[in-house]
């Protein structure tokens, strides 16, 4: 466990120990007689109650808790029941639930052998007091006490008789063992989880499909302690196989994949009903024969499995056992893993099951890499198509009509040379209009890293940036403070609002642009208002009906899908128009 879960359990064990221990003294309140009025019971129980109270400080002051510090806790928890016990009367002893509490915490810190020997230590007290009371060491302790006119102690040995201390000291050992076991349970639950978690945390897409690989195959040797990892895929409509070895040396590991051979099915997936596997060789170790325990891919084990799977792998590779596992990415591609010479720690069929779950829990985030590679190859693809579509339609076409353009005014120069004023006057303004295209299409092209902090600011600058460049009259308005909107929101809105300006630019003929961006009723929102002509309808429109219309500016309805918004546009044909884009603040949950 961390230090901060350490620190949890022992502030939990620390409040039980007071509660057990303040619900104690209420029943001896209600009842003195449980432990014969005497004064030393009420001496111990109040020094108990004031360690419980002193550890629960303690750990609140203390960032961390040692091990000699829980070793000591733990130590006077096994031995303050049983020397309170010799208080109590008769068999019905009240303390007897602090003995299950430490077995308890035992479990609750350790697992089975630290439970099972606390047990066994508060058994051994027991019976230690039991001799003490037939030895007569009790009756001397209250003949000294007497002897110095101190209060004798007032014990009751019935609790310690042979006969009802048999079955006390059985039903201690079976509960630690009982405690124990699940405890063990748990911590391997744990760590599990923590390995599986790990594991896919290993699959990133900026690492791609082979570095994650690499990754994951890495922390499998580091796991079983293998000698060599053997990653085998088939593509399933190409049936072509890729093989990548891992192996482990004194100068590190290393990571390669193999040249494909045309013996790759039968070397590493010749067909068998086993979904994972253990082969070990028998005694001899150069026989060729080999010993299994195979799972199907339910889990459930199977027998009479042949070693005839292995097909060439102990031709080609040195090793004494093997695990296998098979695994599935989507409906594309499937394969073998195969660990040479692993430790295996606990039992066979077990580390069999624990290796199944984590390539299946594994599988999908892997093939979330590929798929996420894959869509960001195609869509990078498209964005070159219409970056290119945009040059060519837009830039090159209108480089090629200035460059006419100014062949003919050169050929007219000398003739007409009135009309050279007024053709060069409409060229500058043409490239001039070019040259503004081709700074949106560059603005389009870079990568926009924008969060909650930088937004207002990036959209100010874009507002007063667009005024520069059009000479259009540009505001930016907003009356907020600080922003708590996720990155990917951000973004969106950023874009949405330079998407909204170019259209400005090319389509509204407008004097003046507003943008707003505030909250209300627990959304985001941005407007973009001008006074230009306005869209080609009249009156306030949702995204729905503009979809049914098959109106309105396609970029910023997608980008406004993206985020989970809703798009409104109110529209007067002549005197301009105004874009309202809501964004439910919950998009913090969904996109963080």
């Amino acid at each position: 466990m961390s230090s901060g879960e350490v620190r949890r359990t022992e502030r939990w064990l620390a409040s039980a120990r007071v509660s057990l221990a303040v619900a104690s003294l209420v029943a001896i309140w209600m009842d003195p007689g449980e432990i014969r009025y005497s004064i030393w019971a009420y001496g111990l129980l109040a020094f108990y109650i004031a360690q419980g109270v002193n550890i629960i400080i303690f750990l609140r002051r203390r960032q961390q808790s040692t091990a000699s510090f829980r070793l000591l806790v733990h130590g006077a928890d096994v031995v303050w029941p049983a020397v309170i016990s010799i208080f109590a009367v008769g068999e019905s002893n009240l303390f007897f639930l602090f003995f299950v509490f430490v077995l308890a915490a035992a479990a609750y810190r350790w697992g089975l052998f630290e439970t099972v020997g606390t047990a066994i230590a508060a058994v051994s007290l027991l019976w230690m007091e039991s001799l003490s009371f037939h030895w007569g060491l009790i009756s001397w302790i209250n003949g000294f006490l007497v002897r110095y006119n101190l209060p004798a102690l007032r014990v009751d040995a019935t609790f310690f008789e042979p006969r009802g201390l048999v079955m006390r000291s059985v039903y201690l050992v079976v509960l630690g063992f009982l405690l124990g076991y699940l405890a063990e349970q748990q911590k391997q639950l744990r760590a599990e989880k923590v390995v599986i978690a790990r594991t896919i945390g290993r699959a990133r897409v900026e690492a791609g499909v082979a570095g994650t690989l690499h990754d994951i195959a890495a922390d499998l040797v580091s796991l079983y302690g293998a000698k060599h990892l053997l990653l085998v895929s088939q593509e399933v409509k190409s049936y072509r196989i890729f093989v990548a070895e891992l192996s482990v040396s004194a100068a590190g590991e290393s990571f390669r994949w193999l040249e494909p051979l045309g013996t790759d099915r039968e070397t590493y997936l010749h067909d068998t009903p086993a979904a994972a596997c253990y082969a070990e060789r028998g005694d001899g170790g150069t026989d060729g024969k080999f010993s299994l325990s195979a799972l199907d891919e339910e889990g459930t084990p199977i027998a009479n499995v042949s070693s005839d799977f292995l097909g060439r792998l102990p031709e080609k590779y040195e090793f004494h056992s093997v695990m296998m596992v098979s695994f599935v990415f989507g409906q594309e591609w499937r394969g073998r893993i195969f660990l040479l010479d692993p430790s295996l720690a606990g039992e066979i069929e077990e580390e069999l099951h624990f290796l199944q779950e984590l390539v299946r829990q594994v599988g999908p985030a892997v093939y979330n890499v590929l798929l996420l590679r894959r869509l960001r190859l195609r869509a990078g693809a498209v964005e070159r198509a219409r970056f290119a579509r945009e040059l060519h339609d837009g830039a090159v076409q209108s480089l090629i009509a200035v460059e006419m353009q100014v062949d003919v005014l050169r050929r007219q120069s000398a003739n007409k040379p009135d009309l050279v004023t007024t053709e060069l006057g409409r060229i500058q303004g043409l490239l001039r209009e070019e040259v503004l295209k081709l700074r949106e299409l560059m603005q389009q092209m870079k990568t926009l890293d924008v969060d909650a902090k930088r937004l207002l600011g990036l959209m100010n600058d874009t507002v007063e940036r667009f005024q520069r460049e059009t000479g259009i009259s540009a505001r930016f308005f907003s009356d907020l403070g600080e922003l708590d909107m996720p990155q990917p929101v951000c973004r969106e809105l950023a874009r949405i609002v330079q998407e909204a300006l170019v259209n400005v630019r090319k389509h509204s003929q407008a004097r003046q642009v507003l943008v707003r961006m505030s909250a209300k009723n627990g959304s985001w929102r941005v407007e973009i208002e001008d006074d230009g002509r306005g869209f080609p309808f009249s009156g306030r429109l949702s995204q729905n009906e503009l979809d049914n219309i098959g109106k309105g500016p396609l970029v910023i309805k997608e980008r406004v899908r993206v985020i989970d918004g809703e798009l409104t546009i109110e529209s007067s044909p002549g005197r301009g128009s105004r874009l309202e884009i809501t964004v439910p603040q919950r998009q913090g949950v969904i996109h963080g």
